[in-house]
């Protein structure tokens, strides 16, 4: 298919998309009188989620609140209150800085860092309006890592919360202008845009098919792969999985546990209530019982997070303390799969049904899932209206109902790899290759059964084993390592590392507590091993490979999850 007229002037993102021939076919979303047509060529999506929202519903609907931290303070809350006019006021402020003050210009990358606040939703609407490209990584990222996604994405400048500094300055990446905001210095980007003109800022027309975001997953390589989305993708999402399966009313607070560095966050906390004209409760801490103590208090109706989180509220309803979710209407479940233990335990509690969904960085969300009486427990539903699914071998052709596969998907969003030769492995044949295993059952709903590589799943994170791998070798005391997931009733899977040391090395629980706060100092800490096992060799083949089927099979775990 032919892109049409870009509005970028630095063309680095459109220049290093994978050749057209590559892509999975893409499927047109159906335009109506209440629908709109996603084929316009000019679309700039901030203006659409944000300007054309205060126009059809005005200036002084809620669109952004904030809590203060800790399971208990909400009852006293000292949070904050942002209209959609206050949102516009301050993201057409920012996006003059942007363009007048740091020189960004349309297509430059911009990474966006911090904690989940109004302030970094804010900057990522004011980048897709100045025309830039959205980079959002999360404040936990480490240096390496954060160094390694900048290369990738030839990131020039960064906006950052003050708060969240010390690793991207320690990145060093050549040529990376950062702005902090909320800080006190004489450059924050919140005292530049304060001084900025308070006038309606004229956003760049982009075309629909201009790169608005740059999402990173990880592979199993471990190396990031840079998922190149377009303006109209990001309707495309809230226009099919929020539109027809979860269908959002102005009136909901959203909330939820996941960060906007990831795009189950971006959706579920910006894009999908933005699109409805709702709003949402940004929570910089989000563990389970603090989204208990939000729901309490500010009445909450829209949850957004992972199987394990639902899990341990349903431990602390059970307990002394008085939370009273009875505000929720939905809750939405993704990141791992979701076991039907779990559904019923939470239906029973609560009287609701969680809607169970599947979705991937490479297509911004979910794309499979079902919602009210369509629910079936221990699948995760059926194809979100405006996409396909069917379960593949592994030359590609269509298995039988029952048999597993591998699942296909394709719809109005797909896999475009910035650069990255592993497109050919996710896109074939014109569809989307997730790397799960899945089933198709007579009736059409699609059961999981496993991921189909030596990704591990934990409480809803994406962790490759070799990542953790190469961590764990960069330690002088360690000379060979293997990271597979052990199964976990609590969180899905836990990180467990067999190591070999160096002879010499003490084989005790010291050691094993240095190699994770050296681990803990090179990635985000959720992919840290949870159980490290020495041993004096790992299993591997007559040609040196790895076996990490004979580590999942053997009984040498152990630790404390």
């Amino acid at each position: 298919m032919a892109l049409t007229p870009s509005a970028h002037l630095d063309t680095f993102a459109r220049d290093h998309l994978p050749p057209v021939e590559q892509w999975p076919r893409l499927l047109p979303l159906a335009s109506g009188p209440d629908r709109p047509d996603h084929d316009h060529d000019r679309l700039n999506c901030a203006v659409e989620l944000l300007d054309r929202t205060v126009e059809r519903f005005g200036p002084d609907r809620p669109v952004f609140r904030t809590a203060t931290t800790g399971a208990r303070a909400y009852a006293s809350d000292g949070g904050t209150l942002w209209t959609y006019g206050d949102l516009r006021d301050r993201v057409d402020r920012i996006a003059y800085v942007l363009t007048y003050a740091l020189g960004v210009v349309p297509g430059n990358r911009v990474l966006l860092r911090g904690p989940t606040t109004p302030w970094l939703a804010a900057c990522w609407l004011a980048v897709l309006k100045a025309g830039g490209v959205a980079v959002t990584v999360l404040a936990q990222h480490r240096a390496e890592e954060l160094a390694t996604m900048c290369a990738i994405a030839r990131v020039g400048h960064a906006l950052c919360d003050a708060r969240s500094l010390a690793d991207l300055v320690a990145a060093r990446v050549p040529g990376l202008r950062i702005t902090p905001y909320g800080g006190d210095g004489a450059d924050d980007l919140l005292r530049l845009a304060a001084d900025g003109p308070a006038r309606r800022y004229p956003a760049v027309e982009t075309a629909a098919d201009d790169v608005a975001l740059i999402a990173f997953t990880s592979g199993t390589t471990g190396r990031p792969k840079g998922c190149a989305h377009f303006h109209r993708d990001v309707l495309a999402v809230a226009d099919t999985f929020s539109r027809e399966v979860l269908r959002p009313e102005p009136g909901d607070l959203f909330a939820g546990s996941p960060p906007l560095g990831f795009t189950f966050g971006l959706g579920g906390l910006l894009i999908f209530p933005m699109r409805a004209g709702a709003s949402a409760l940004l929570l910089e801490q989000a563990r389970p019982a603090q989204l208990l103590a939000a729901v309490t208090a500010h009445r909450v109706t829209v949850l957004f997070t992972a199987p394990t989180a639902y899990r341990v509220m349903l431990d602390a309803l059970a307990g002394t303390e008085p939370y009273d979710i009875s505000s929720l209407r939905r809750c939405v479940s993704a990141g791992e799969n979701l076991p039907a233990a779990t559904w019923h335990a939470w239906r029973e509690r609560t009287g609701l049904r969680i809607i169970n969904g599947i979705g991937a960085t490479e297509l911004l969300h979910i794309f499979i899932s079902a919602a009210d009486e369509a629910v079936r427990p221990g699948t995760t539903g059926l194809p979100v209206p405006g996409w396909q699914a069917r379960v593949v071998d592994a030359s590609g052709a269509p298995v039988p109902d029952g048999e597993p596969g591998l699942l296909a998907v394709r719809g109005p969003v797909g896999c475009r790899y910035l650069s990255d030769p592993r497109q050919r492995e996710y896109v074939r044949d014109g569809w989307n290759l997730t790397g799960d295993t899945y089933v198709r059952e007579p009736d059409g709903y699609f059961r999981y059964v496993a991921r189909a590589d030596d990704m591990i799943i934990s409480a809803g994170y994406n962790i490759p084993g070799p990542e953790v791998e190469d961590a764990l070798l960069a330690h002088p005391d360690v000379t060979e390592a293997a990271v597979i997931g052990h199964p976990d009733e609590l969180r899905g899977q836990v990180v467990a590392a067999y190591v070999v040391l160096r002879p010499g090395a003490a084989r005790d629980e010291r050691t094993a507590d240095a190699l994770r706060r050296f681990v803990r100092s090179r990635l985000v800490p959720y992919k840290c091993p949870r159980a490290i096992v020495f041993l004096d060799a790992l299993p591997r083949t007559p040609t040196g490979k790895l076996q990490r089927f004979r580590l999942r099979a053997a009984d040498t775990y152990r630790g404390t999850p």
